[in-house]
């Protein structure tokens, strides 16, 4: 059993620091309906957005842990994911001393933020299988190790880790394990969200901008023990989450029945899509796929992706990234957009 304790892995001076208290957290606990707000400088006409919005966001938290099963204080919300990424790297990760690991090819914000925040990041990369190599992670931790990043399914592959892979690092890694599941809700398999109480190590990072179709207001998920959501609340901006993100994310999160239906769209193109690339003569590997995207490797990804380019259709070249030489990414797009896709790589 994992003997994780959250203050050998939190930063000292955020342990020490006193969290910025703004004029609507004093007032969280009271019915506001009635009462008359002159602390915070604000214009006192209405329109909707005059006020601060809610710091803590408890509408939509409330939803959420309906949702998922889960208390509130275990729930914290960001402007976009990459907040809630960042905001993991600033109270656990000490600049200049401390690293992460994370598992190439995978998504480029890790180590974006880790060179933002002055933080080592130490690349394990996949298998050929792309899974990830438990053994050489672990050979790779040392005493600075605060943070093994896992996507799952991850960016750009597709693909899904073995439970018994995250397992054993959970089990064995005495920092945060963050498993990023923004494409989820494309996956066969059930979110890690479920096994909070079994590890206390574990972090699950999701976002409204996938399967629910808000990308464009950026709001990202945390998901963790109450202790880690503390100290990530502790140093979170006051106001991250402005109140027409809040609105526009209650108003969708009360859609689960559409929302099934365009994800349910979604997973049949993309069986479509997979069928299709089979008949493309210069695709070489259809890689197995639980997002919301499929990765092919092709004979020649630069070439390919200029021919796309020019017949109007945007795809993503993938050829730089370790274990992806000649490989190409296509989003799955509605049943126009995909027969269109189709239709130009048959032609190419």
């Amino acid at each position: 059993m994992n003997t994780f304790d959250i203050n050998t892995i939190t930063r000292e001076n955020v342990k020490a620091m006193k969290p910025y208290s703004s004029a609507r957290d004093e007032f969280e606990d009271f019915d506001t309906a009635q009462m008359i707000f002159l602390d915070a400088n604000e214009n006192p006409f209405e329109n909707g957005v005059n006020r601060y919005p809610d710091p803590q966001q408890q509408s939509v938290k409330t939803i959420l842990g309906l949702n998922k099963g889960l208390q509130k204080k275990q729930i914290l919300l960001g402007n976009g994911s990459d907040e809630v990424l960042d905001l993991l790297f600033r109270g656990f990760c000490e600049p200049k001393i401390d690293n992460i690991i994370t598992l190439p090819p995978t998504y480029g914000m890790y180590s974006v933020l880790a060179n933002l925040n002055d933080v080592t990041n130490k690349e394990v990369l996949l298998t050929n299988e792309f899974q990830p190599n438990v053994e050489a992670i672990l050979e790779a931790v040392d005493a600075n190790t605060k943070i093994i990043f896992l996507c799952s399914p991850n960016n750009p592959t597709g693909n899904s880790f073995s439970d018994e892979s995250v397992v054993y690092l959970l089990n064995n890694f005495k920092g945060l394990v963050v498993i990023d599941e923004a494409y989820i809700d494309f996956s066969t398999k059930a979110s890690w969200v479920n096994e909070l109480d079994a590890y206390p190590n574990l972090v699950i990072t999701q976002t409204l901008s996938k399967a629910y179709g808000l990308a464009g207001i950026r709001l990202g998920i945390c998901y963790a023990s109450e202790a880690i959501i503390g100290v990530l609340n502790k140093i979170k901006p006051p106001y991250n989450v402005n109140e027409l993100t809040q609105q526009r994310a209650i108003e969708r999160l009360q859609q689960p029945a559409k929302i099934d239906l365009e994800i349910a769209s979604i997973i049949a193109q993309r069986e479509l899509l997979l069928k299709a690339l089979l008949k493309v003569n210069f695709v070489e590997v259809v890689y197995p796929t639980e997002a919301n995207f499929v990765l092919i490797k092709v004979d020649d990804a630069n070439k390919r992706y200029d021919e796309l380019i020019a017949k109007g259709i945007v795809i993503r070249n993938r050829t730089t990234q370790p274990l992806c030489d000649n490989c190409l990414r296509l989003t799955i797009g509605t049943e126009i957009e995909n027969k269109k896709l189709i239709e130009a790589l048959l032609a190419i």
